[in-house]
């Protein structure tokens, strides 16, 4: 049986995952997909400038690795630019590095039969900008109740740093308020379900989730917060 590949290690999630030319009438442009770990290489080579060992020591592979990752890489985004497709990151044998992305302070480790839910936070209240939020409220939840909460601070480094963060805490759910579409893409990626469009009391929200009777907006984009029909939101009801 062959082994599974080594997860690659990546710092963080980007802030954009999609890039499309704006010059052209084709309607249904041809997509090329990059894969996390080729971004990763493309960043850490090209716009951090670390040689290719330094790279291949930063994501825990093989230097021969990432010289085949960044190979394809390049290949990729040279197609796009010269014959315009659509670029859109996605996806890969990735894994964050826990030891380059944290709260600030100490988790405790979840147990299996919990479920850990994220509320944007401010003052008591369901904070509404995902990407500008200073600190979260996360709940442990198990059968049904609120076991524990508490308030931490973010590293306040954009939406992919945050979604790190997140996935690092080994959180489940996110309530939040606006969410643009490269963070939605961010948390999907990190296996976090999303419940956005949400307000009030960040307390009420998690019980009201608890109870499946959160409502949240069936859109919630960070640059105009217009909502649309709200929907219920609970442990099934989220987005994925």
């Amino acid at each position: 049986m062959p082994r599974s590949p080594k997860y690659r290690k990546i710092c963080r999630f980007p802030d954009y995952f999609i890039f499309s030319p704006e010059d052209t009438d084709v309607v249904d442009i041809e997509n090329i997909s990059m894969s996390l770990d080729e971004y990763e290489t493309i960043k850490l080579l090209d716009y951090k400038g670390m040689n290719q060992e330094e790279c291949a020591g930063s994501m825990g592979v093989a230097r021969t690795t990432v010289t085949a990752i960044y190979e394809s890489a390049r290949k990729k985004l040279a197609t796009a630019i010269v014959e315009g497709k659509r670029l859109s990151i996605e996806g890969g044998h990735v894994q964050i590095d826990r030891n380059k992305n944290h709260f600030g302070i100490e988790m405790d480790e979840k147990g299996e039969k919990i479920m850990r839910v994220a509320v944007t936070y401010d003052n008591g209240n369901v904070f509404e900008h995902f990407g500008r939020t200073e600190e979260f409220k996360v709940y442990d939840i198990e059968d049904g109740k609120v076991i524990s909460s508490q308030v931490v601070g973010t590293n306040g480094e954009g939406c992919g740093a945050l979604a790190g963060i997140l996935n690092v805490a080994q959180v489940d759910v996110l309530i939040c308020g606006g969410i643009g579409g490269g963070a939605q893409r961010a948390l999907q990626e990190a296996g976090i379900r999303l419940c956005a469009g949400v307000s009030g009391n960040t307390d009420e929200a998690v019980e009201a989730f608890i109870k499946g009777t959160l409502e949240a907006g069936s859109e919630a984009n960070c640059s105009h917060h217009e909502h649309g029909e709200g929907h219920s939101c609970g442990h099934g009801g989220c987005h994925h």
